[in-house]
């Protein structure tokens, strides 16, 4: 049978499980916020952007003498321990939370103390000998500790955003390179438009996944200006002098991350504006990636009936009804997780729109939002790569055949015969069925060498590479 042990709050008693670290603020937030069902301990990386926030404030506690040796060297043990995987079972608080965030410090505050009790050979939920509030929180709020951690959770996630970027980017163009001999029919607005190279085509999807790779460097940067120190509202309340700077040079030092206080610690405190621009660069990702899975659904559609310029490789099976029909599904979940990244950057908008006077309560969904998103687009980009762009091959014959079927050449007769002349040629050729070709010689609107000289690959593909 579970074993209990009774803490007391201000509202009253709670019975907590004997051999959990979690406390009573915890227990009580678990109860109050059964939300999303995504907890704390989904998303280790911000527990552990925790327990470096707690470890920089100990550090600087104990430095200023506002705390013991012994109580900081047992807080920063235990901060240790959680930065290490250990304890994350009992960060047990939904994602989504009521409170600003109180939650998620109680719980870390709790799991903390008594994991430091334990070292000290105390019975957890001894908070005399050491306090959750009284001594892991000192100098602190939750009001500096959660937006400086989640802050700092972010931070050290972009390096494997980017390193997907960069994989397929860098995928996308060795299949630009493997494809450059290929030329094939462009096409705007769906239509027919004028030759390119497939090369060219894939080189345009490498850039354009590459050129956010910067963007989120640049932006990412925003997120390490923090308001460690500020306490409450800013004013830094209960916080001994030079506190903020020495924590933050703690919290760098742990993290490796160069964390800085903000310029005004009140206007930090209550402004949403960094999350807003960072989840605005991770919307522009998304956006991107979806049209590029539009782009590879389109050119491998048929395999008989479609563009089939190109063939996406078979993963799975794509129907329970229709022997040997292969779906595209690499491309459409990023197409789904895009579409998710768009929702959540919009939830971000709102909820950062919501924040009233010194602080934003929204501010726990505009986490969930952006770490899910940061989750999402690092896995899609990685399947994508992996189970997609790396196994396409390109159908060279359909490529031919499209191209030479098509109306797409009659744009390189207009310095020879005039827009309104390749006007009608085309029009002429589409409806006997015929090639411009063979339009243009029966005709004899110019001599078969002049033809050959339009018809090449240098006229047909212009000076765009």
């Amino acid at each position: 049978m579970t074993e209990f042990r009774m803490e007391r709050d201000s509202l009253g008693e709670m019975a907590i499980p004997a051999d959990a670290d979690y406390g009573i603020h915890t227990a009580r937030a678990a109860a109050n916020f059964p939300i999303t069902g995504t907890l704390l301990r989904h998303f280790p990386e911000l527990i552990e952007a925790l327990a470096m926030t707690k470890k920089a404030a100990a550090m600087a506690n104990r430095d200023l003498g506002a705390l013991t040796p012994p109580l900081a060297r047992a807080i920063i043990a235990a901060c240790d321990r959680i930065m290490a995987g250990e304890g994350h079972r009992d960060f047990i608080v939904d994602m989504v939370q009521g409170g600003a965030g109180t939650s998620t410090n109680m719980n870390a505050n709790e799991v903390i103390a008594n994991m430091a009790l334990a070292s000290m050979g105390k019975a957890r939920g001894d908070y005399a000998a050491l306090h959750p509030n009284d001594h892991v929180n000192l100098s602190q709020s939750t009001n500096d500790v959660y937006p400086t951690a989640v802050r700092l959770t972010m931070v050290r996630q972009v390096p494997e955003l980017i390193a997907a970027q960069t994989a397929l980017k860098d995928a996308l163009m060795a299949k630009a390179a493997a494809f450059d001999d290929i030329i094939k029919v462009g096409r705007t607005q769906l239509m027919d438009a004028v030759p390119m190279r497939l090369g060219s085509e894939f080189r345009a999807f490498a850039v354009t996944v590459g050129e956010d790779i910067e963007r989120l460097r640049e932006f990412s940067r925003l997120l390490c200006e923090v308001n460690l120190g500020g306490t409450a509202i800013g004013t830094g309340i209960n916080t001994p002098a030079d506190y903020a700077a020495t924590a933050i040079r703690h919290l760098s030092t742990i993290s490796g991350v160069p964390m800085v206080l903000a310029g005004d610690l009140i206007e930090a405190t209550s402004d949403m504006g960094a999350f807003v621009t960072f989840s605005g660069v991770l919307k522009r990702i998304a956006v991107k990636l979806s049209k590029i899975s539009n782009d590879l659904r389109l050119l491998n559609s048929g395999p008989r009936a479609g563009f089939g310029e190109i063939h996406l490789p078979a993963v799975q099976a794509g129907s329970s009804i229709m022997p040997g029909k292969i779906n595209p599904v690499m491309p459409e979940v990023v197409n789904q997780i895009a579409f998710q990244v768009i929702g959540n950057d919009l939830t971000v908008t709102i909820a950062a729109e919501a924040g009233q006077l010194q602080l934003n309560a929204m501010e726990p969904v505009i986490v969930f939002n952006i770490l899910q998103s940061m989750r999402m687009l690092t896995r899609g980009m990685t399947v994508l790569r992996e189970k997609c762009v790396e196994g396409i091959e390109a159908d060279r014959d359909r490529c031919r055949e499209l191209l030479e079927n098509s109306l797409v050449s009659v744009t390189a007769l207009n310095p020879y015969i005039g827009y309104a002349e390749a006007s009608r040629v085309a029009k002429e050729a589409l409806k006997s069925r015929r090639s411009i070709r063979d339009v243009v010689l029966a005709e004899k609107l110019i001599t078969e060498a002049q033809l050959d000289e339009a018809f090449t690959p240098e006229k047909l593909l212009g000076r765009g590479k």
